[in-house]
């Protein structure tokens, strides 16, 4: 019988398939396998070189991790949400700053504990609503580990109270640290974070909803967003993305504090889901957002909330 022209790589696979099924014959025949499809085998060598040309890539990526070589900021990560990206970062290969404002202790806690698990941290001191001090926050992150690549702007604050209740002052401090933190930790890097860098901003889904009491919260977090968007424009001829991420309500010391379980119940039964967050998923989705999957995904804000809105 004819035997087509097969590709050599083809053809050799074939003579090795052929010689485990009968050592004595070598030639390639097709007489001698009748009960072998040629076009069969052959779909079947083309499949598994596919398969072998892409394992490296596989195989790499089970058993490297994925942001080695990478250093993050992340602001406000002595707690709470914060503290949880900061750990999965690490966990990932990351080198992290953990950013405080005041309280070093829990600051240091985080740090040891990635240490502890085979990470790399330091804890820096800032207040990001003070753009000297952002700087000083820049510049001994790159004096420790040489560079920037990711930005989380974590850090932030909220306020419960009407509009009317609503003092000068109180606005301008959830501003000052929700908008104006923001706003400094991304003009600095603008020059200063490395090509293909990753910057997530924080939002809230209490944007997409109207509740009482959140006025001046939600309107700072409407202008992250719109930084965010506006960033994006800026800095995308460098392929750094910048994105932002609008968590529900999560099981933190800030979001718990001075609710009943019958709120926080309530508020659970809001989600598709039917439960509040916790800081592992936003942690998560986070860690999405700066990895390589994430690179054609950018301007955007994304609602990690399980259905709440």
């Amino acid at each position: 019988m004819h035997i087509p022209q097969a590709h050599k790589k083809s053809k050799y696979f074939f003579n090795k398939i052929m010689e485990l099924r009968a050592p004595s014959a070598r030639i390639f025949d097709y007489r001698v396998y009748p009960i072998i499809n040629y076009y069969e085998v052959e779909d079947l060598i083309n499949t598994l070189l596919g398969a072998i040309k892409f394992y490296p890539r596989i195989k790499l990526r089970k058993f490297m991790k994925l942001l080695n070589n990478k250093v993050a900021i992340v602001t406000g990560s002595s707690r709470g949400i914060g503290a949880q990206i900061a750990l999965t970062l690490a966990e990932a290969g990351a080198s992290v700053v953990i950013n405080y404002s005041s309280n070093q202790t829990p600051a240091d806690k985080v740090v040891s504990d990635i240490k502890a698990n085979g990470g790399n941290a330091i804890a820096i001191k800032a207040d990001i609503t003070n753009p000297g001090e952002v700087k000083l926050m820049f510049d001994s992150a790159i004096n420790q580990f040489g560079k920037i690549d990711i930005l989380i702007n974590n850090a932030g604050s909220i306020l419960y109270k009407t509009i009317q209740d609503t003092t000068d002052d109180d606005f301008d401090q959830i501003f000052s640290v929700n908008v104006k933190g923001t706003f400094n930790t991304l003009r600095e890097a603008a020059s200063r974070l490395e090509n293909d860098g990753r910057i997530v901003n924080f939002s809230s889904s209490t944007t997409r909803l109207m509740l009482p009491t959140y006025g001046a919260y939600c309107a700072t977090k409407g202008a992250v967003e719109q930084l965010t968007r506006v960033f994006s424009k800026e800095v995308g001829a460098r392929n750094i993305t910048v994105n932002s991420i609008s968590p529900g309500p999560t099981n933190t010391e800030l979001f718990t504090k001075g609710k009943s379980q019958e709120v926080i119940n309530r508020l659970a039964g809001m989600a598709a889901l039917g439960r509040i967050g916790e800081p592992i998923d936003i942690a998560r989705i986070v860690l999405f957002l700066v990895g390589e999957e994430a690179s054609w995904v950018t301007g955007q804000n994304i609602g990690a909330n399980g259905g709440f809105a």
